[in-house]
């Protein structure tokens, strides 16, 4: 990316789900936006955008079939700028009691049948409240309310504890959004989660262009430079 450039985002694609809405909200808040179906698609972009609805098993053998678990991973490791929705958060972690299913293992942890729930799926809106700060949500208010579809969720090992980003009541409280780095992950809907939501994918994708415009400067510079200061 370039100055003046809009910064780009490249959303999977591996059938789990509609990508019309969330690429809608992610073009809404100023990014070009294309699919990619196979490993060898994702290029180079400044956002990664892994969606998705259903099962974790089919999902994965999805993801496999098309090449992309470890551009998915390498992007991850590699800390560069990350939005999993649903699904997509809740493949981050290593295992699915849903089905079986080994995931990416990118966060210790497995999905959980959602404990308590008065009804399931939870469908619908529901608040969700933040246990830190966090840039993808400045300018949200604290109690706002955002759209779920599932009836499992991301629940962290001890050790990932310091990832959980947001949580919310269904019966028992659950994980809604986990961090670390450049990767976030939500169990909501942002792209159908109206202006607040609209406001977090607008935030995630600036968060995205400033990385990329960091590294062009850093790829810009003299070499050396960094280091002559002072």
């Amino acid at each position: 990316m370039t100055a003046g450039d809009r910064p780009t985002a490249v959303v999977v694609d591996y059938g789990a789900g509609n990508l019309v809405s969330i690429e809608q909200a992610l073009v809404a808040a100023g990014a070009d936006v294309r699919r990619a179906t196979t490993g060898a698609e994702i290029g180079d972009p400044d956002l990664l955008v892994v969606p998705g609805v259903g099962a974790a098993a089919p999902a994965m053998d999805r993801l496999r079939s098309g090449g992309l678990v470890e551009p998915i991973t390498g992007w991850l490791a590699a800390d560069r700028p990350f939005l999993g929705i649903c699904l997509g958060l809740q493949l981050l972690f290593e295992r699915s009691d849903e089905d079986g299913a080994e995931t990416l293992g990118v966060l210790p942890g497995r999905t959980v049948r959602l404990d308590d729930a008065p009804t399931l799926p939870h469908i619908g809106w529901n608040q969700v409240e933040r246990t830190r700060e966090h840039p993808a949500f400045d300018g949200i208010p604290p109690d706002a309310d955002f759209y779920f579809v599932h009836s499992y969720a991301g629940q962290p090992d001890a050790g990932a504890d310091d990832a959980v980003l947001a949580l919310t009541e269904h019966g028992a409280s659950f994980v809604a959004a986990v961090a670390r780095g450049r990767m976030l992950g939500v169990q909501f809907h942002p792209e159908r989660s109206g202006e607040d939501g609209l406001r977090l994918v607008a935030n995630v994708v600036a968060l995205a262009a400033a990385a990329a415009a960091a590294a062009a400067a850093r790829e810009a510079a003299p070499d050396g430079a960094a280091g002559e200061a002072g």
